[in-house]
């Protein structure tokens, strides 16, 4: 079985898992990393798919996501990362550390502002070893509903890009 027919099956299994492990319960107030996603690049055009959950009642957090089309691109641009949440470290912020697959590696900062809105920025290495930076402001509908502008600058590609990302947290 090649790779790229493992990781969508892996991540509907841990969605799946997540899900039903937690389906009586409502998100809990303030960050959630139990989440899934459908995001759209607006300048390649294409779509992806990501999914995260902690895992049982610690700070583990498994993670998932892969591209469906857009220019430049093909279905199945996927990766799979498993990292740690340090919960309000400062000032109410949230710092992850994740390690992915074909040896990325990302820190990403994540802070509640208040007002249903919160914030995030990142920084990563991918797999090109090419950095990458990005920023995320995100709306919060309901606690299940999420809405996010994200902006991300990878080192070598031109243009930097913008996606609108729809979550649903679980």
């Amino acid at each position: 079985m090649h790779m790229k027919n493992i990781l969508p099956i892996l991540t509907l299994t841990t969605l799946a898992a997540a899900a039903s492990a937690q389906a009586a319960a409502p998100a809990a107030a303030g960050l959630s990393y139990n989440r899934v996603g459908l995001g759209y690049n607006t300048d390649s055009k294409g779509y992806s798919l990501s999914a995260s959950a902690l895992i049982g009642g610690s700070n583990f957090l498994v993670e998932a996501d892969t591209t469906i089309g857009g220019a430049g691109n093909s279905n199945g641009d996927d990766a799979v990362a498993l990292g740690y949440v340090f919960k309000n470290v400062a000032l109410g912020a949230d710092v992850t550390v994740s390690v992915a697959s074909d040896e990325a590696y990302g820190l990403n900062v994540r802070k509640d502002l208040g007002n249903n809105l919160e914030a995030a920025v990142s920084f990563g290495r991918n797999s090109s070893d090419n950095n990458v930076w990005g920023a995320e402001l995100a709306y919060n509908v309901s606690k299940q509903i999420q809405l996010a502008v994200g902006y991300s600058d990878e080192q070598g590609i031109t243009p930097s890009t913008t996606d609108l990302t729809v979550r649903y947290n679980f």
